[in-house]
């Protein structure tokens, strides 16, 4: 049974920094692309970033290209999101996400297994 389980959010200043990170567990992790997706209250959700099952690539939403970063672990079990230069759009549940399928590219939010999710609350 996949689990994934983020920690790491919190309040921050407007301009401040955060680390997510996503412990995974119940098969091979590093054989699965992983991603972070948002969502705001009132919104849909958004997706943030995704790295694929080698970790050489890496793909951010628009909104947060140039600030956050994605990575992996795969000795850990893990994958992180570094934010930094924080404002107040980027206040949401940052979910952390693992493709079904393996050997793939991508994260699709359709059919992947989700965490419970981690608030992230930016204060202007």
């Amino acid at each position: 049974q996949v689990q994934l389980v983020e920690s790491g959010g919190g309040l921050v200043q407007a301009g401040g920094s955060l680390r997510l990170s996503c412990a995974a567990s119940g098969r091979t992790f590093s054989i699965y692309a992983m991603g972070w997706f948002r969502q705001a209250p009132g919104k849909e959700r958004e997706f943030v970033a995704a790295i694929t099952w080698t970790g050489t690539d890496t793909y951010y939403g628009d909104s947060v290209k140039g600030r956050f970063t994605i990575s992996r672990d795969n000795a850990r079990n893990m994958v992180y999101l570094q934010m930094n230069s924080l404002n107040s759009e980027d206040t949401a549940i940052y979910y952390c996400a693992q493709n079904r399928q393996m050997y793939t590219g991508g994260v699709n939010p359709r059919s992947a297994y989700w965490g419970q999710g981690t608030q992230v609350t930016v204060s202007s």
